[in-house]
């Protein structure tokens, strides 16, 4: 009898543990339906429109804006066939404005991630760490509102001249509204997301390598570089992922301050900066009367397609760099 006693006790503790990962189990397979289930609908309802396109929705070719409100009247007209769309100047303005922006948040968030973390004194570091918090909470529509009644009239008046904007005057309308607004509010809303997570990366490195290398005589500013930053190079990609993701998600904001469908060009020098940059994203809030249209419906899913591939893509580079990064262990 006693030697059946420990196997039933064993048996009665595991239940509840059992039931917990079972349930667990359930969650995390849900979880993943719903995603999966997600994709097939978005990209299933997107369908029609690259079915009609081709690879010709991906390249340039007349003016994306007349292109989108005539796919919009389509259903008005009752013109079925009409689901021509040159996404290029979208593409093109998501990837200048997102890279452009999380190029610069990379840079200055890392750069204040580590004085917060090792040089700054007690009381500026009890200061700074809510300040990012509560900047990384600001609603986007907030930063829009901003841009739209400061940024925008500054540099409509004071940075852009009349010879500027007589240059470009028979191709686009140049003002405040552009790639430049929308890259230096973008780099606000993500930079503290970056440094939250990059301050909690270099704060996990093992104190003693860093008292290790003080000890040898090595300088305080090269010990955390070389040692604490090159440690924490998996937060670091975690938290450049996640601001990009966030990047490439924005629609609010930058609807407001980006302008209309137009693909800057760099030859044009510095005017390159304030010229029309629309997004996918907030071409998706700018268009949702389109949705009443089975042909704008399509279009609009179609680019939330590109936007779910791209998030898709870029989740998979950011698990891939972390694997190669493996022996960076202690903050992975």
């Amino acid at each position: 009898m006693d030697e059946t006693r420990p196997p039933s006790r064993l048996f009665a503790l595991r239940g509840p543990d059992q039931r917990a990962e079972l349930m667990l189990g359930a969650l995390v397979c849900a979880t993943v339906g719903l995603l999966i289930a997600m994709i097939v609908f978005v990209f299933a309802k997107g369908w029609p429109s690259f079915q009609h396109n081709g690879l010709s929705w991906f390249s340039a070719g007349g003016n994306v804006n007349d292109q989108l409100s005539s796919i919009l009247t389509s259903g008005e007209s009752g013109d079925a066939s009409n689901y021509t769309l040159h996404a290029w100047p979208l593409l093109w303005s998501t990837f200048l404005v997102t890279g452009i922006a999380v190029a610069i948040a990379f840079v200055t968030s890392l750069l204040v991630s580590v004085f917060i973390v090792e040089f700054a004194p007690e009381w500026m570091r009890n200061i700074l760490q809510p300040v990012v918090r509560l900047l990384a909470s600001v609603p986007s529509v907030i930063y829009g509102l901003l841009g739209v009644l400061v940024l925008v009239p500054f540099i409509g008046n004071h940075l852009v001249g009349e010879s500027s904007k007589n240059s470009v005057a028979h191709v686009v309308q140049i003002g405040g509204y552009g790639l430049g607004t929308a890259v230096l509010i973008l780099t606000v809303m993500i930079a503290p997301l970056c440094i939250s997570i990059f301050c909690d990366g270099l704060r996990a490195v093992r104190r003693g390598w860093i008292e290790g290398s003080l000890a040898v005589g090595v300088n305080r500013w090269r010990t955390f570089w070389k040692i604490a930053v090159r440690t924490a190079r998996p937060a670091l990609v975690a938290g450049i992922v996640i601001a990009t993701a966030r990047a490439l998600g924005e629609a609010v904001m930058l609807a407001m301050v980006a302008g209309i469908g137009f693909a800057p060009n760099p030859r044009d020098g510095g005017i390159f900066l304030v010229e029309p940059a629309q997004p996918l994203a907030p071409t998706i809030i700018k268009n949702t009367d389109a949705l009443v249209s089975p042909n704008g419906k399509a279009t609009l899913f179609a680019i939330a397609s590109v936007l779910l591939f791209s998030a898709a893509m870029l989740s998979f580079a950011g698990w891939a760099a972390k694997r190669s990064m493996r022996k960076y262990g202690a903050t992975a």
